[in-house]
């Protein structure tokens, strides 16, 4: 690692430092002044935390180096090369394969599974267990596929993010008076935990670096919105999933 490389994760560290700072002091206040009771296991406790320093300065740091230039470079790459088809079949596969690989969607499913077990809407047994969690991720991974396509397409078309959203979010208001009460919840939660660790950099990339590969479109204005797209349609799928499977 050369010393501009190091200057660099010395200054995303600090970084990460300052943004924790904030919770940690929180957290102390809290459990001193208001609990008043002292910190549990303080040794172990300091220990996660540099932990959690480390971890998140090279979380970013590998974002930098990483999965932001290659987004950027494929989405330039797809533009030069014109093909409609590809750039928005990468879209989805992107979409889909980074939202199955998702962590926090990982454990929302698996949760859900296990709820859905305990008010006996499906067997408790792991192969049932593992279906029910199974295709709730493979119907979230679709629906932020075809999220993204149909960004990559706005961006292709330049049209208005707001009223594609709008549209978006009053559908979610229809479907959730008919939709099964018990996946609501669910539906509405997945909408959060698509756009997280991996999905969220690689999506961005891919925006912002197609709005810079074609004439007339501003990045800023352009660039951004897939993520907007990721959230929202999880919410129409699942709830369209729970109305299948109810």
């Amino acid at each position: 690692m050369d010393l501009k490389a190091i200057r660099g994760f010395v200054r995303i560290l600090g970084s990460s430092i300052r943004d924790l700072a904030p919770i940690l002091i929180v957290i102390a206040f809290f459990q001193l002044f208001v609990l008043r009771q002292p910190l549990p296991n303080l040794l172990e406790l300091a220990e996660g935390i540099l932990f959690v320093v480390l971890g998140l300065a090279f979380f970013v740091q590998g974002l930098e180096m990483g999965l932001f230039p290659v987004g950027e470079n494929m989405a330039h790459a797809f533009a030069r090369k014109g093909s409609v088809f590809w750039l928005l079949a990468f879209g989805f596969a992107l979409g889909f394969g980074t939202t199955v690989a998702e962590p926090a969607l990982i454990a929302v499913a698996d949760e859900a599974a296990r709820i859905a077990a305990a008010d006996g809407a499906i067997g408790s047994d792991p192969e049932s267990l593992a279906s029910y969690a199974l295709g709730l991720r493979y119907t979230v991974a679709v629906s932020v596929g075809f999220a993204i396509v149909l960004g990559v397409f706005r961006i292709l078309k330049g049209w208005p993010v707001h009223w594609l959203i709008i549209g978006g979010y009053v559908g979610v208001l229809v479907m959730t008076l008919f939709a099964p009460r018990e996946i609501i919840g669910i539906a509405y939660d997945s909408g959060g935990v698509t756009t997280s660790t991996i999905t969220v950099p690689l999506v961005t990339a891919l925006g912002v670096g197609l709005a810079m590969s074609i004439r007339g479109r501003n990045p800023m204005i352009d660039g951004f919105g897939l993520i907007a797209f990721a959230s929202l349609t999880p919410m129409v799928f699942v709830m369209g999933y729970g109305m299948l499977i109810g």
